[in-house]
């Protein structure tokens, strides 16, 4: 397994997405990902999942120190008594001491930021999460984010595929040495019919999606597909025995257009 490094963080370049997985999918998918070799799993409180995802944890057998574990904190929670409180509940429910990352969801222009980043620093100096980080920011957010917080943060985590450039968040990210985390980064499955991909996918053997996450990995981005089929995670995970030219990632590059956002709501940024 490959990995991002930023400011003292070793992320897993793949990792498993667990948006929308419930119950026992939840769980049945998670296990089965961590017996196959993932290391790197990505929850959320408003996913009301972290519980499934704890109860895989220990189910799978993987010592607990060499799973990345990120978990986020929803913007009602920002307030700064308020997040360190919902960062316990948290890890309550994972039945963890501690996270490896915790991040921001999303921007919220309602808690001033500076209040924020000191109390999810302060989580991070508990010793309740190892790195902290932040998620949909903006070049501009990030800016002031890096400017604000009294703790390192590592990374930002965004919506990255082949239709999405995000050439100007990947350079602030660069500049101030934060990992992209990527998810919805096959598209979320609209990159199966992709005849691009295709076409570079039978010169590997490979398929669209393996090409997508190859893609991104040799950007030195880490990615998070998200499945419910357990069949589909082996696929995923077998970007690492391959590599792509650097024409094909530039045909790849040239597949993104300004309609290529797909997640998208009234409470976003303004993006790049």
């Amino acid at each position: 397994m490959l990995f991002v490094e930023a400011n003292g963080a070793k992320i897993p370049a793949l990792g498993l997405g667990t948006w929308e997985l419930s119950g026992r999918t939840c769980a049945r998918v998670v296990e089965q990902a961590l017996r196959l070799g993932y290391r790197h799993i990505d929850t959320a409180q408003v996913y009301e999942n972290e519980r499934e995802v704890g109860d895989a944890l220990r189910a799978s057998g993987v010592r607990r120190d060499d799973v990345f574990v990120t978990t986020k904190v929803w913007t009602n929670h920002f307030a700064p008594h308020d997040l360190e409180r919902s960062v316990k509940e948290s890890l309550a429910r994972l039945r963890l001491s501690s996270v490896d990352l915790v991040l921001l969801h999303w921007p919220n222009s309602h808690v001033p930021l500076a209040e924020t980043l000191g109390a999810l620093a302060h989580a991070r100096q508990m010793g309740l999460t190892r790195h902290i980080g932040v998620s949909n920011f903006t070049v501009a957010l990030i800016e002031q984010a890096v400017a604000l917080s009294p703790e390192p943060l590592v990374c930002n985590q965004v919506e990255y595929h082949p239709y999405l450039d995000q050439a100007k968040v990947r350079a602030a990210c660069d500049q101030h040495g934060l990992a992209l985390v990527a998810y919805s980064p096959i598209a979320k499955g609209r990159i199966k019919t992709d005849q691009t991909l295709a076409e570079i996918g039978r010169t590997h053997r490979k398929s669209p999606a393996q090409v997508c996450l190859r893609w991104l990995v040799q950007q030195n981005v880490a990615a998070i597909p998200r499945t419910s089929r357990v069949e589909r995670l082996s696929e995923n995970i077998g970007i690492f025995d391959f590599e792509l030219s650097d024409d094909e990632m530039r045909r790849i590059a040239g597949l993104a257009h300004p309609k290529g956002r797909l997640t998208d709501y009234g409470f976003a940024p303004k993006w790049d």
